[in-house]
């Protein structure tokens, strides 16, 4: 039986983001989740089930949602998970949290994800970096360069270019599109920085073809979500969010190979699972951990062809006035870096009518991805306005 429409995201809780050094890890999760009820108008004794995703600084992630429980003063819960799927965990944790009350097993779970890896600056003024490492040199592979993320997905992104003539321009179309977005996000780290094109190519480069405005930011903060029947949302105090669909993909090629990403499996399930098509679709919140992953995510969900991702950014399609908006808060390059949370907070904005400057006149139907490791595991999301 499909789970369309039957379960509702009833509440939304966001920290203050970015270089944000008054309290760790623990203490942004529980902000947020006081956030999200607060928001929703129930009780923390109202929950009985709570779905971590914990980030790259948490001491224990494998317990990770029993260190929360504690540190929540929660009791006697039906449904409590670490999980990690990289940037695909937290629409997982919505999709978990609905089976698992479509089940019985949980009547209103929170769906959290935090993480603090930046640090106050050091004496002195000296800038200091993220705590944690997202990829280690080794092997002949580091020996020659060719080590952590950012060179990992800047294969991907070269092959791609050198496959489909996709340029620097296009990328950079991305970056400029998306800042604009930001600018009318009071939670956008970036709000006030307006870019142009030029702007973009002057940004010193990370690893060819990536400047440091093809790369997400890295933020502290925290983010939750809380999921419920549709029935019950219906009488809580802010307009709920229904739960449409949704579908995982995980392509276990060789992105460099295969220059596909698991939207292409998740994107039609969950579709299906809606009952809609992509003509339904009135905006895309779409994880951006590179500008390229964009072009790649509109390309494998079947919004243009394949290779035509960037001409279809460079055509204004994702911008303001544009066939498909696109991040409309700024995404993780230009508002905040919560993992998947991202999407997923943007996406309930905007579907509950809550966007400001930009807020969309059509937002009856939001897609959402996340995407994990380099173009390893995915989750898609389709959520309706009430």
């Amino acid at each position: 039986m499909s789970l369309t429409g039957k379960h509702a995201i009833a509440g939304l809780g966001l920290t203050e983001q970015g270089r944000v050094y008054d309290r760790g890890y623990m203490g942004q999760a529980v902000e947020a989740v006081r956030l999200a009820l607060d928001d929703s108008g129930l009780d923390k004794r109202d929950l009985d089930g709570l779905l971590v995703n914990p980030g790259m600084t948490w001491t224990n992630p494998a317990i990770a949602s029993a260190t929360l429980q504690r540190a929540l003063g929660l009791e006697n819960l039906g449904l409590s998970l670490a999980l990690s799927a990289g940037g695909a965990t937290a629409a997982s944790m919505i999709q978990q949290a609905c089976e698992a009350i479509d089940a019985g097993l949980a009547t209103t779970v929170a769906c959290v994800f935090s993480d603090t890896p930046l640090k106050p600056p050091r004496p002195g003024g000296k800038k200091s970096g993220a705590s944690a490492s997202y990829g280690q040199a080794g092997g002949w592979d580091g020996a020659f360069g060719y080590f952590g993320v950012n060179a990992r997905y800047a294969m991907v992104a070269r092959r791609h270019m050198h496959v489909y003539g996709t340029t620097q321009d296009q990328l950079g179309t991305v970056a400029v599109v998306q800042r604009d977005w930001a600018r009318d996000n009071e939670a956008a780290e970036m709000r006030g920085k307006p870019l142009t094109l030029d702007d973009y190519h002057a940004s010193r480069w990370v690893v060819e073809p990536f400047h440091l405005l093809d790369c997400c930011l890295v933020s502290n903060g925290g983010a939750c979500v809380i999921v419920t029947s549709a029935e019950r949302a219906r009488d809580l105090q802010r307009p709920p969010v229904s739960v449409l669909g949704f579908a995982q993909g995980h392509p276990g090629t060789d992105a460099v190979e295969s220059l596909a990403s698991g939207a292409r499996q998740a994107g039609p399930v969950a579709l299906a699972m809606a009952g809609l098509s992509l003509d339904d679709v009135d905006f895309a919140q779409l994880y951006d951990c590179y500008t390229f992953t964009v072009l790649l995510t509109l390309e494998d969900y079947g919004f243009c062809a394949r290779g035509e991702g960037g001409p279809f950014v460079e055509s204004g399609a994702t911008a303001r006035g544009g066939s498909l908006p696109v991040n409309t808060g700024g995404g993780q390059l230009s508002s905040f870096y919560m993992w998947g949370m991202t999407p997923i907070v943007e996406a309930v904005i905007q579907l509950r009518g809550d966007g400001g400057g930009r807020q969309l006149e059509r937002a009856r139907v939001g897609l959402v991805s996340g995407n994990g490791g380099i173009l390893q595991t995915h989750a898609c999301l389709l959520l309706g306005a009430a």
